[in-house]
């Protein structure tokens, strides 16, 4: 259903995407996990035909987005980031204004709302006006209208940001029931909510794929290592040849801030790496992590994914 193939985007001097590359199978979530700024929501701009790659293709169900942006639109459904909604009408009213947008008319658009309202689970608000509704509601309304044509492929840009723990999980259920009939691409920086919902991930950081996979997949290209995070005063030029002989010993970052460290067994190694910390500066705290997708991304970054 999507195909996306060495797509590459360059904003000034940056390269929002360098040749990113993947395909989603209809009835798949397909999650794109990574920090702010990894080029997720690029990605998404791309796939709605909001911005042109610079070089690459993308199709959906077999129509390039670029030379056939119209065709694309119609069996594609967006759902954004930000809200984008009329504050001032209702629930009922904001879904016949993008419905007829659409090409909705008649019994078949009245059709369709009653369906999506009672699918997001508005349908006793639908005649208030939205500006009372709370930022769930809203979100689940943004939602009702990037489905209300029965797209065949649906880009979900972070639709839980802000949102609190019961909220969320009420949108991943939504999420995971429109997926029984399209195609989904779920943009996320939330460790949690890629492995509760998407059935393969791809890590994106600095407009690159970095890894992809089944979560089985990840955490096993993960290993059984634990990251050791020491913080504090380092210097930490030094760091690398004082561990150069030890073979279980990886280290992964170094900055004077921080050190960080993959390791067979923490339990093991941390009194020998507080050790050689303390020769090089001056450590303030510790965190292990254990073995876990976010050690994954962390060994393949060098920063942890809420940075």
């Amino acid at each position: 259903m999507i195909e996306v193939d060495n797509l590459r985007k360059r904003f000034g001097g940056i390269d929002a995407l360098a040749g990113v590359s993947f395909h989603v199978a209809a009835g798949e979530i397909y999650g794109l996990l990574g920090p702010n700024g990894a080029g997720k929501s690029t990605t998404i701009n791309i796939l709605c035909g909001l911005i042109r790659p610079d070089s690459g293709e993308a199709r959906l169900n077999g129509i390039d987005v670029v030379q056939r942006p119209v065709d694309a639109r119609r069996i594609l459904g967006v759902v954004p980031q930000e809200i984008a909604l009329y504050s001032d009408l209702s629930a009922t009213d904001n879904l016949a204004f993008f419905g007829k947008l659409y090409g909705l008319r008649g019994a078949s658009l009245h059709r369709r709302i009653d369906t999506v309202l009672d699918q997001v689970n508005l349908a006793d608000r639908a005649k208030e006006p939205i500006e009372r509704y709370s930022g769930g509601m809203l979100r689940r309304l943004n939602i009702a209208v990037g489905i209300l044509h029965e797209p065949r492929i649906v880009l979900f840009d972070e639709p839980t940001v802000g949102l609190d723990p019961q909220t969320r999980a009420a949108i991943l259920d939504l999420v995971r029931a429109i997926a029984a009939k399209a195609a989904v691409v779920y943009t996320t920086h939330y460790l949690d909510e890629a492995e509760r919902l998407c059935d393969r991930l791809a890590i994106v950081d600095r407009g690159k794929v970095l890894a992809e996979g089944s979560l089985l997949e990840l955490r096993q290209a993960a290993g059984e290592r634990e990251i050791v995070a020491l913080r504090g005063d380092f210097h930490a030029e030094a760091v690398p040849a004082a561990i150069s002989s030890a073979a279980d010993l990886q280290l992964i970052k170094g900055s004077n801030e921080e050190l960080l460290f993959s390791v067979k067994s923490a339990e093991r190694e941390l009194s020998g790496l507080m050790a050689i910390a303390a020769a090089f500066g001056t450590v303030r705290e510790v965190a292990i992590k254990q073995p876990s997708l976010e050690n994954l991304f962390i060994k393949l970054t060098g920063r942890e994914l809420r940075e």
